[in-house]
C-alpha cells in the first residue's frame, strides 16, 4: 500500500505543478497596450492676419494688393471684406480710395479696380507681391514702377480682369483674385505688417462706443463698436457700408495714422502720404482706443512699427485691419 502512495503523490505534485505553471504564464501572457503619445498640431498663421490658417495657402503665396474705388458710383464693392488689410488715403479731388491687401482668400470678384496713385508706392514696398489697378497718369504709374511689385493693369490682366456690361464704365472693372494670384508674386510668404495679441491678453485703452474718421468733403467715415461681432461697424455717405455679397463692412482693427500729404497741396494731383518717418497714431481694438506712434526705418522696405507712448509694442487683434491714413492735424471724433 505504501508503495501505491508514493507513485500517487508524485503524480499529484507534478500535476499541481503543471497547474502553477500554467497559471503563472497566462498571467503574465496579458500585454498591456503602449501607452498613446498625444500630438497637438498648431496650425499655421496668416502673415497678415495673425488668425490660424489650416490649409496654409496664406504661406504659398505673396501678398496682392488691388487698387478699389471708393466713391458713391463705386458701391457696392466687391471682396473688400476678404482682405487681410486695408488703406484708405486721399487722392486727388480731396476723394479717398482704397489700397486692399489679399493673401487669405482670394474673392471671385474683386472691385471696382482704379487706379494708381503715388501714396500706393508708399504701402506696398515693404510687402512686394502683385499690385494690381486699372492704368493711371504717368506720375502715379512712373512712381508705382519703382516699388518691388508685379504690376497688373487692365491691358497686362487678361482674363484676371473683366467689365460688368450692367455697370457704368469707368466704375465696372472687376478683377478675380485666383487668377490674379497666378501671376505670381515674391516674397512668399509675405512679411508681418502688425503683432497680434493673445486672445487672453487685456487691451489696455480707453473704451469707445464710436468715432469719426474726418476725411475731406462728404467722405468721413463712421467705426461704430459692434458688441455682438466684438467688430468695427463702417458707415459711410451716412448708411451701412454693405458688399456686394451683403456683408458688412466691419474689421477688428481701425488704425488712424496722422501723415503729411505731401508733394502739392492735399487733393492735389501730386499730393501723396508720406510713410517714412514717425507720427502720431490712434488703435482702435477690442473696444479700445490706443494711443501712441507710428514709425518707419529710412528704407522704403522697412515695415512700419506701432508703439505705445511708453514704447511698447501695440499689438492689434487678430483679423482684418483697416488702416486710414489721416492728413496731420486733424483731430478725430470720439464718442465714449
Amino acid at each position: 500500500m505504501r508503495k501505491l502512495l508514493i507513485p500517487l503523490i508524485a503524480i499529484v505534485v507534478v500535476l499541481a505543478v503543471i497547474v502553477g505553471w500554467k497559471h503563472h504564464n497566462s498571467s503574465t501572457a496579458v500585454v498591456s497596450p503602449p501607452s498613446s503619445t498625444t500630438t497637438t498640431t498648431v496650425p499655421p498663421v496668416a502673415p497678415l492676419t495673425g488668425l490660424p490658417d489650416p490649409t496654409g495657402v496664406s504661406l504659398t503665396r505673396s501678398a496682392l494688393t488691388v487698387k478699389i474705388e471708393n466713391t458713391p458710383e463705386a458701391l457696392p464693392q466687391w471682396g473688400v471684406d476678404q482682405a487681410d488689410v486695408v488703406y484708405e488715403e486721399i487722392v486727388n479731388g480731396g476723394i479717398t480710395r482704397l489700397a486692399a491687401i489679399f493673401n487669405s482668400h482670394a474673392p471671385a470678384k474683386i472691385g471696382p479696380v482704379r487706379s494708381v496713385r503715388p501714396t500706393d508706392t508708399q504701402v506696398v514696398w515693404p510687402l512686394g507681391g502683385i499690385f494690381a489697378y486699372s492704368g493711371g497718369a504717368a506720375y502715379a504709374v512712373d512712381s508705382i514702377s519703382t516699388a518691388p511689385v508685379k504690376l497688373i493693369d487692365e491691358s497686362s490682366a487678361g482674363a484676371a480682369m473683366f467689365r460688368d456690361p450692367n455697370r457704368q464704365a469707368p466704375h465696372n472693372l472687376y478683377a478675380i483674385g485666383s487668377l490674379l494670384f497666378r501671376f505670381g508674386g515674391t516674397p512668399t510668404p509675405s512679411p508681418k505688417l502688425f503683432t497680434y495679441r493673445a486672445v487672453t491678453d487685456k487691451v489696455k485703452g480707453t473704451t469707445v462706443a464710436r468715432f469719426v474718421v474726418p476725411f475731406p468733403s462728404m467722405y468721413p467715415v463712421t467705426w461704430t463698436w459692434d458688441t455682438q461681432t466684438t467688430s468695427w461697424d463702417r458707415t459711410l455717405f451716412g448708411e451701412a457700408d454693405i458688399t456686394g455679397t451683403n456683408v458688412r463692412e466691419s474689421p477688428k482693427n481701425v488704425v488712424v495714422m496722422w501723415v503729411p500729404y505731401v508733394g502739392g497741396e492735399l487733393g492735389s494731383e501730386g499730393s501723396y502720404a508720406d510713410l517714412q518717418g514717425t507720427g502720431n497714431v490712434a488703435i482702435f481694438t477690442d473696444g479700445k482706443e490706443v494711443l501712441g506712434t507710428w514709425s518707419r526705418g529710412p528704407s522704403k522696405a522697412d515695415i512700419i512699427t506701432y508703439q505705445t507712448k511708453s514704447g511698447t509694442t501695440i499689438t492689434l487683434t487678430p483679423g482684418q485691419t483697416w488702416v486710414e491714413l489721416l492728413n496731420d492735424g486733424v483731430p478725430l471724433t470720439v464718442t465714449p
